[in-house]
């Protein structure tokens, strides 16, 4: 049965369902376009996902801290249970909306000039409206089963767009291990669903999450998971925790199934912009968001040491790394670490609002990465040189010939480290707070997760660092071991610059609170969960900010002097530490070696027993079927049609014989008759 809503309420949904569709309008409207009309099809999808982003500001203003929307008509039913299907809107689903959609407009902008002169441009604008499209309808569906239809999407487009230089064998590898790996986490998604159906009878995100929703009419006693419809044991409880982390892990990029969003760099770096910012890799963070009451006290413990150790792992490895985008990305899995451990600790807001802060300076981040290798790369091609465009070891001194880009970098670069006067700073210093106050009282073991947060916070400030010497200050390398090479290179046109000029102004403290030094002041902060509002009730919330941020500045110094003035100790670039870090903790190979390897024996072996004893079965049966058959065929031809033969012979010669008296002449005739009674007399006495 449909819900009928207010003419206010129902265009606010009307409002909402457009800015979703609009990006699925480009995408069948880009698929249908003629190649030689390829670069009509950028501004088709820029067009849409403006509008669609102008749609979302007008939803979000009308719902952000007023009553949720929800509006439904029923989808199908199962036996006695009618499943609904509708739109979901409330602060976390506006904000997302809004979120994707601001994020995604500037990188349609900066593609339309990044990807101007691929060959397959029309296809790029087609996958990316598609990828948005998955995205906007995934955080707006009111039901669990909606929510992964969309959730599977995402994924899909994610994997059209990662290999979309198809030609590079490396890009095929990169989007079949994400491919494969979100499949992973998908499956332990689907899990989850069907036994909180089974355990609840609906898919309904708000009947079983929201206020006083069946979920927190539920509880675990003496290994019973007991509910408002009905009680199953526990352990299924436990399981559907396991799938939802699952999914959270693949898609969040989380311990141990991370290792799929650092090579997902080969495909184009407007695409790892938006799949880092605000879509694929938010998504686990917003799906923890959505079903948040489901998880248990020890539960968000275990979410806690995930995050926690992700996000210090993955800081270790950006450490050694000199591919350009792969330290972003590796910074990427840290930051969403930050975010899962936050949802663990009971930061529901400060993780979301994370999540929010880091869409805008990575995504700034990213689209600076582009600039940078794009120039690098068109050196490389005007002068003949067999070099990575993407190793910043090439690089240097570049704020000079890219200024633009440089304060771009310099701003998002500051905004990740978590500095004051920018947007990361707010959202990261209330998690680094609040991983204190959780801590507060427990075990030693649960002191390691806020100690180990800070420790990640001076690991990204050197390794950012690094990253901004070697990319922005020094000699340029290319120039020095190739002295005659000749390029210009610039921060490009318009639709190169607006997006970083807006990214970076998003990245600053005044988008997010006038305060600039405390968090709990921030609107987004408050907005999402009022109750989770702390008051500086304890020396945390001061000394914490200051201590952090007082030896992040001498980490910064630090690396500056490693990596620009060489005046002071660094690490050695040989041992076991190193090796640990450039080799991404082996965690690659670990896979290959304990899971890959012996699952490729396992396939040799059933290929083998099928060739072997399977096909050589049938194969034999086959040659036993074909020796007897030869049998018959003789048996047949020689002596069935021989014996029938024969008698058509002995028939023959009886008729040719009895025609011979047949002659016309009576003569014959009475020799005959006399012959037949001479016969029958001598037959007559001897008998």
């Amino acid at each position: 049965m449909e819900t009928y809503l207010p003419y206010q309420d129902s265009l606010t949904i009307m409002r909402a369902l457009a800015a979703v569709l609009l990006p699925l309008l480009a995408f069948a409207v880009n698929f249908f376009v003629p190649a030689k009309w390829g670069k009509v099809t950028g501004w088709i999808s820029t067009i849409a996902i403006l509008i669609s982003a102008i749609l979302s500001v007008m939803v979000f203003n009308r719902v952000w801290n007023q009553l949720p929307l929800h509006w439904q008509m029923r989808w199908f039913v199962i036996g006695g249970s009618k499943i609904y299907a509708g739109i979901l809107l409330n602060n976390l689903s506006a904000l997302m909306l809004l979120l994707v959609n601001i994020i995604a407009l500037p990188v349609h902008v900066y593609s339309t000039a990044y990807m101007r002169h691929d060959g397959r441009y029309n296809r790029y604008f087609t996958y990316l409206s598609f990828f948005c499209f998955s995205m906007l309808a995934l955080v707006v569906a009111d039901n669990l089963a909606l929510l992964y239809g969309f959730w599977e999407l995402v994924g899909f487009s994610s994997y059209l767009l990662i290999g979309f230089w198809f030609t590079r064998h490396n890009a095929v590898l990169a989007n079949k291990k994400a491919f494969i790996m979100n499949r992973i986490g998908d499956v332990g998604l689907l899990i989850a669903i069907l036994i909180l159906f089974a355990q609840y009878r609906t898919f309904d995100i708000v009947q079983l999450f929201g206020t006083d929703g069946l979920v927190s009419q539920s509880q675990i006693t003496y290994g019973t998971w007991l509910g408002p419809i009905r009680s199953i044991p526990a352990v299924w409880q436990y399981v559907a925790f396991g799938g939802i982390l699952l999914g959270v892990a693949a898609k969040s990029a989380q311990f141990p199934l991370h290792t799929w969003l650092p090579d997902a760099m080969e495909g184009p770096t407007s695409v790892s912009a938006l799949i880092h910012a605000a879509t694929m890799v938010a998504a686990g963070v917003f799906l923890l968001g959505r079903v948040y009451p489901l998880f248990t006290t020890p539960e968000l413990s275990i979410l806690a040491a995930i995050g926690c150790f992700t996000a210090f792992m993955a800081a270790t490895i950006a450490l050694t790394q000199n591919d350009l985008k792969r330290i972003l990305a590796y910074s990427t899995i840290s930051q969403l670490g930050y975010m899962v451990m936050a949802m663990g600790i009971g930061a529901y807001a400060s993780s979301l609002f994370h999540l929010v802060t880091h869409a805008f300076f990575k995504c700034l981040l990213f689209l600076v990465a582009g600039i940078v290798i794009h120039q690098v790369q068109h050196i490389k091609e005007d002068n003949d040189l067999d070099i990575d465009p993407q190793n910043i070891l090439n690089m240097g001194g570049l704020r000079k010939k890219l200024p633009l880009t440089f304060i771009a970098a310099l701003i998002g670069s500051l905004a990740l480290i978590g500095l004051p006067l920018t947007s990361g700073y707010l959202s990261k210093d209330g998690i680094l707070v609040q991983a204190f106050d959780w801590a507060d009282g427990k075990d030693f073991w649960y002191k390691l997760i806020p100690f180990g947060a800070i420790a990640t916070t001076w690991l990204t400030a050197f390794y950012v660092v690094r990253l901004i010497v070697k990319v922005f200050f020094g000699d340029f390398k290319l120039e020095q071991f190739h002295p005659h090479i000749k390029y210009h290179i610039s921060d490009g046109g318009l639709q190169y610059k607006a997006p970083l000029v807006f990214l970076a102004v998003a990245s600053l403290f005044p988008i997010f609170s006038l305060n600039p030094v405390l968090y709990e002041h921030a609107w987004l902060y408050t907005g999402l969960t009022p109750a989770n509002y702390l008051e500086r009730v304890n020396i945390y919330h001061t000394i914490i900010p200051i201590g952090v941020n007082i030896l992040s500045v001498f980490v910064m110094y630090w690396g500056y002097s490693v990596y620009f003035k060489r005046n002071s100790w660094s690490f050695p670039q040989t041992g076991f530490l190193f090796h640990l870090s450039y080799n991404q903790w082996y965690i690659d190979k670990i896979y290959m070696r304990f899971i890959v390897a012996p699952f490729m024996a396992l396939t040799r072996g059933a290929a083998g027993f099928d060739v072997k004893v399977i096909d050589g079965f049938v194969n034999l049966l086959a040659r036993i079927v074909v020796f007897v058959s030869k049998i018959a065929a003789w048996i047949d031809h020689y002596i069935i049609d021989g014996a029938t033969h024969l008698l058509a012979l002995i028939v023959q010669g009886v008729g040719n014989f009895v025609r011979s008296f047949q002659r016309g002449k009576v003569q014959y005739y009475l020799f005959s008759m006399l012959a037949i009674i001479l016969a029958l007399f001598i037959l007559k006495i001897l008998i």
